[in-house]
């Protein structure tokens, strides 16, 4: 099989509403709002070129986290690294995250951003 060249990968998640995606993570992380929400997309782009796409799927049902049987599960989910755990967290919430129920580490923080995603504010200070 011959090789392939990706130069490039995009992050595609899945949501109700993608300009409320968009607008969410543009702020969390600092990103341009590259693409508005037009034909049911949105997407950020990071100062090196990194793409972050928001897709509206119609039937959309946000992931269970922690997994429960027979429901929606995550297919994914992001680590953003930080260097002050309770700042990003109280961050996070004003613009419209909350603290997930469950909490695995001391070092991080697992939230849920407004479309029901899991994401983690981590630090690398070890547990």
């Amino acid at each position: 099989m011959e090789k392939i060249n990706i130069y490039k990968i995009n992050v595609v998640i899945d949501c109700k509403d993608a300009g409320i995606l968009a607008g969410f993570y543009s702020q969390l992380l600092g990103w341009e709002w590259t693409h508005p929400q037009a034909n049911g997309w949105a997407a950020i782009t990071s100062p090196t070129g990194m793409v972050i796409a928001f897709q509206e799927v119609e039937e959309y049902q946000p992931p269970v986290w922690p997994s429960v049987k027979e429901k929606q599960g995550q297919m994914l989910h992001l680590d953003f690294y930080v260097e002050n755990l309770e700042e990003a967290v109280a961050y996070a919430i004003r613009l419209g995250a909350k603290v997930a129920d469950e909490q695995y580490f001391k070092t991080s923080r697992t939230m849920i951003d407004p479309a029901g995603h899991p994401f983690c504010l981590d630090t690398d200070e070890p547990e």
